[in-house]
C-alpha cells in the first residue's frame, strides 16, 4: 500500500490522467502558456485542489524524462485500493473481531483524511468508501491522514449496501450514524462491527440506513444541530473502543 510518486508528461496525457480520477499532487505549466489545452488543464487542475506552479522551459526540460512535455508535466500520487478481503485478512491475522468504517456519500477530502487517521488509532481493520459520489484518496486526504492511508486499508466499491449483506454473512453487524437513533451508551457494540458514517448534509444514505442492524445517535447538548463527519466517527469509534476494552 506504498505511496509513491510518478510525473506523466504532455497535454492529452496529463488532461486524460485528471478525467480518469488519477490524483495529481502537482502541476508544473510553462510560464505564459496560454493556448486552448493548458486552459483545460488548468481548470481540470482547480476542481481536483491541485497544486500549479508556472516553471520556466529549462525547468521542465530538466524535470522531462521523455523530452515531450509540450509546456506541462503533472506529478501524480499513486495509493492502492485495498480489497474488502484484505481487510477481513487483516482482522483475522491480528486475531481481533473485525472492526471495519464504512463511508457513505463522504465528499470533502479533509473528512475523509481524518477520519482515516481515526480508524487507523481506534484499531479499525480498515474504511469502505464508495466509487461514485464520494472522494477517492487524493493528496490533501492522503496529507489530512497523517500517514494513516500507509497502514489502513481503504477499498473502494460500487454498492454499498451490497457489501453491508457480503459482510453480514461473515458475521458482522453494523451501526450506523444517525441524529434519530438510540443513544450510543445504550447499545450493544462488541463484536465484529461496522460503522456507517455518512455526510453531514444527507447523513447515511436510505438503502445503506435500511441494512444496518441498529441506528446509533450521539447525546448532544448546544444549539447546533450537528457534528462534523469526522468528529462523529471518532466519538462513536472510540464508543465501540471503550465496549471492546471491556
Amino acid at each position: 500500500m506504498g505511496y509513491q510518486e510518478f510525473t506523466i508528461e504532455g497535454r492529452n496525457a496529463v488532461i486524460e490522467a485528471f478525467r480518469s480520477g488519477k490524483t495529481i499532487d502537482k502541476l508544473y505549466i510553462l510560464d505564459g502558456c496560454q493556448d486552448g489545452p493548458i486552459v483545460t488543464i488548468k481548470r481540470e487542475a482547480k476542481k481536483g485542489d491541485t497544486l500549479i506552479k508556472f516553471v520556466t522551459k529549462e525547468r521542465l526540460d530538466q524535470m522531462s524524462e521523455t523530452g515531450k512535455h509540450q509546456g506541462v508535466i503533472a506529478v501524480a500520487a499513486a495509493y492502492e485500493y485495498s480489497e474488502v478481503s484484505d481487510i477481513l485478512a487483516l482482522a483475522k491475522e491480528k486475531g481481533e473481531p473485525p472492526f471495519i468504517f464504512l463511508l457513505d456519500n463522504i465528499e470533502d477530502p479533509h473528512n475523509l483524511g481524518a477520519i482515516i487517521r481515526t480508524a487507523n488509532l481506534a484499531g479499525a481493520h480498515g474504511v469502505i468508501i464508495p466509487k461514485n459520489r464520494a472522494v477517492g484518496l487524493t493528496a490533501t486526504v492522503a496529507r489530512t491522514s497523517a500517514g494513516a492511508l500507509n497502514y489502513t486499508p481503504v477499498a473502494k466499491v460500487t454498492n454499498m449496501a451490497k457489501t453491508i449483506e457480503e459482510l453480514k454473512k461473515e458475521g458482522l453487524w453494523f451501526v450506523c450514524a444517525d441524529m434519530g437513533g438510540t443513544t450510543m451508551y445504550d447499545l450493544d457494540l462488541k463484536g465484529p462491527i461496522g460503522l456507517v458514517i455518512g455526510n453531514e448534509g444527507e447523513g447515511v444514505g436510505r438503502l445503506v440506513k435500511e441494512k444496518c442492524d441498529m441506528i446509533a445517535s450521539i447525546p448532544m447538548k448546544g444549539d447546533i444541530d450537528s457534528l462534523n463527519a469526522s468528529v462523529a466517527a471518532g466519538i462513536l469509534a472510540y464508543e465501540i473502543v471503550r465496549q471492546r476494552l471491556q
